[in-house]
């Protein structure tokens, strides 16, 4: 018998994310879950080197890799939609849980308990900070692709690079790791390659 996990994971690269703008550039559901799991390792490395945490930055990783799996089922909805009223966000919720279960059954029933650990959240504190470090990656990585569509002249981020700027600003207040990770990695987002290799004086 064959299973269809991770032949329909694959498929992450056919969501298009943003599909309500005008893109410089196309973002595919891959490549922002990939930009995730780096960033949302990177936090939590900083947590446990930085502010004596004891996180699960290999987790963390995978979670990130996994975190929108279920739009593959559900397509991308807009934050904007998603976030209109409680009633409508709550219901989203469901409809991804109900979809993430989906995703779940196309395993074979002696692996689906070691993916079910990255697809739901434990009790324990320190995985759920580790969460909460994805989520603020999440939003990062939302960020960093407003930054580059405004680098490229797309006013169509004029709005959305305010609001997520102030959604990020307020996770770093809360989140120490989210506030090293602007500081020093922020920045250099959009330079070029000769600027990212030191070669321009």
């Amino acid at each position: 018998m064959s299973y269809n996990f991770f032949a329909a994971v694959s498929r992450m690269k056919y969501i298009e994310r943003w599909a309500l703008m005008r893109n410089s550039r196309a973002e595919n559901l891959s490549e922002h879950s990939l930009e995730v799991a780096m960033i949302a390792h990177a936090l939590c490395t900083i947590g446990n080197v930085r502010y004596e945490r004891h996180l699960d930055a290999e987790k963390a990783a995978l979670v990130g890799l996994y975190h929108d799996a279920s739009e593959i089922i559900t397509g991308d909805m807009p934050t904007p939609v998603k976030y209109y009223s409680d009633e409508i966000r709550d219901a989203y919720k469901k409809v991804e849980a109900i979809a993430d279960k989906q995703l779940l059954d196309k395993l074979p029933e002696d692996l689906r308990g070691e993916y079910e650990k990255i697809f739901c959240a434990a009790e324990d504190e320190d995985e759920k900070y580790m969460r909460r470090l994805v989520k603020a990656a999440d939003k990062l990585s939302a960020l960093i692709k407003c930054m580059e569509e405004e680098s490229a002249g797309n006013t169509e981020f004029r709005t959305a690079i305010v609001s997520t700027q102030r959604s990020v600003d307020k996770m770093a207040k809360e989140l120490p790791e989210v506030a090293d990770f602007v500081r020093d990695f922020l920045p250099p987002y959009g330079n070029t390659l000769d600027e990212l290799q030191g070669k321009c004086r």
